[in-house]
């Protein structure tokens, strides 16, 4: 268990200046997030607009007015969309992100049930903790402070609150599409704090940029027939072919602005032959240095497009020639590059003019956003002053959040969470997800100075 967090995040909330602006109560945002995990809002429950609910009866009674706060149900899920109208209509919005469903977890295997939330040692327990109940009440409770306080932005703020984001981002389309004429997004999906084994803040993350997610099916036919006649089509075969060219291939390397600062500004801290090839990637673009990096699972999604096999299907009896064998593919797709044109090399690849090569579902690609200076600067200083001497650095996750559709709308995005973890207790998808309770009060703090400062006071 964390037992030294609280430690670090008192002193770190001691170095607060005092002047600054009070931000929501820490007790109550507990409060929203406790009751928030006990909301089953997985797939097929039926329970996000009971969720979309509660928070919006938090926000209207916080002065929120009726026709500012929205939710849209859709099928059996929603979205909430949350309003504090800005003083100059001429200046586009400022649009928060979260998502309120979660992974699938089964009581079964959990030490606790992952719907009754626990606080317990320092961490509530429960599934959606991290990932995204956390932020999703701290930006709550502080759009309710805001309200009470009678604050008026200058630009106009929308908290959306998207209701599929773990599964197939239809709430996500819909209000990427209809909330596309915005000056950027700060998802709290994204990004934020690693505190070292100690407990001590050391890195902050902004996200700007993810890879694009797509599933490719492969497959291969053949008349088939008895197994003791065999025939050279057998598609098992030419599967097992192409499967050894996927996987032996690599993708070029690619860089952008966000990876070179990324890897400029970790190279030191990582050190040794990988630090240096960091370095030397992020300056030179050297090929060799992108090689060394693609042998640590951690670092080659920074450096090029991958493509892995994940399922294979094949035979129909144990006593026939198999008349079909598929394999799905799975790619993290790097910024800039379209899915069809990984679709056009894994064609050549497979070099089967007889396979056939699928897309499922409809995916979308999206570049990173831009480093704006405004953004850098304000949460850079958001997150210095919870915790001093903290490396703040632009990232590119190798996984997709509702940024990806709000980015290929031409919103700029910025994953942006207020939440500080050690590595090694990071449980989102996993059993026993958990937050540290200790950095509440700073959390509120971070978003309550972000907000400020981007909406304009």
């Amino acid at each position: 268990m964390r037992r030294g967090m609280a430690c670090a995040l008192t002193a770190a909330l001691l170095a607060w200046p005092h002047g600054a602006t009070a931000s929501a109560d820490a007790g109550a945002a507990k409060a929203i997030l406790l009751r928030s995990i006990a909301f089953r809002t997985v797939q097929g429950e039926g329970q996000v607009p009971g969720l979309a609910a509660y928070y919006a009866s938090i926000l209207k009674a916080a002065g929120f007015a009726e026709g500012d706060v929205a939710i849209t149900p859709m099928g059996e899920t929603a979205t909430l969309a949350a309003t504090i109208p800005g003083r100059d209509p001429a200046l586009k919005p400022l649009l928060l992100s979260g998502h309120m469903d979660v992974v699938a977890a089964n009581p079964a295997d959990w030490t606790r049930d992952p719907f009754v939330p626990v606080e317990e040692n320092g961490y509530i327990f429960g599934r959606g903790a991290e990932d995204n109940k956390y932020d999703v009440a701290m930006m709550v409770a502080t759009l309710a402070q805001l309200r009470r306080e009678g604050w008026r932005p200058r630009r106009t703020i929308t908290l959306l609150l998207s209701g599929d984001e773990e599964t197939d981002m239809v709430t996500t389309r819909a209000l990427a599409e209809k909330y596309r004429d915005a000056d950027m997004m700060l998802n709290s999906d994204g990004g934020g704090g690693l505190l070292n084994d100690d407990g001590q803040p050391v890195l902050y993350q902004i996200q700007a940029g993810e890879k694009s997610y797509a599933d490719f099916d492969i497959g291969f036919t053949d008349p088939g027939g008895h197994s003791s006649a065999p025939t050279p089509g057998n598609p098992i075969y030419r599967l097992a072919k192409a499967i050894d060219r996927i996987a032996a291939y690599k993708f070029p390397p690619m860089r952008n602005e966000l990876t070179t600062a990324s890897l400029r500004l970790s190279a030191d801290r990582v050190g040794g032959d990988v630090g240096a090839a960091m370095r030397r990637y992020a300056d030179t673009g050297d090929p060799a240095a992108a090689d060394i990096l693609s042998g640590h699972p951690e670092f080659v999604g920074q450096v090029r497009t991958t493509c892995v096999a994940t399922m294979a299907r094949a035979g129909h009896a144990l006593n026939a020639l198999p008349q079909s064998a598929t394999v799905s593919v799975n790619c993290r797709i790097f910024p800039g590059t379209t899915i069809d044109a990984v679709k056009v090399q894994l064609t050549r690849l497979v070099d089967d003019p007889s396979a056939t090569i699928t897309i499922l579902g409809d995916p979308t690609a999206s570049d990173a956003s831009p480093l704006r200076a405004d953004v850098m600067k304000v949460v850079g200083d958001a997150v210095t002053a919870r915790a001093r001497g903290v490396t703040v650095m632009p990232a590119m996750s190798a996984g997709a959040t509702d940024s990806l559709y709000f980015r290929a709308a031409g919103v700029p995005s910025y994953g942006v969470s207020s939440l500080f973890m050690r590595a090694q207790d990071g449980f989102a998808h996993g059993l026993n997800e958990r937050v540290p309770v200790a950095g509440i009060r700073e959390s509120l703090e971070q978003w309550d100075r972000v907000i400020r400062a981007l909406a304009g006071s």
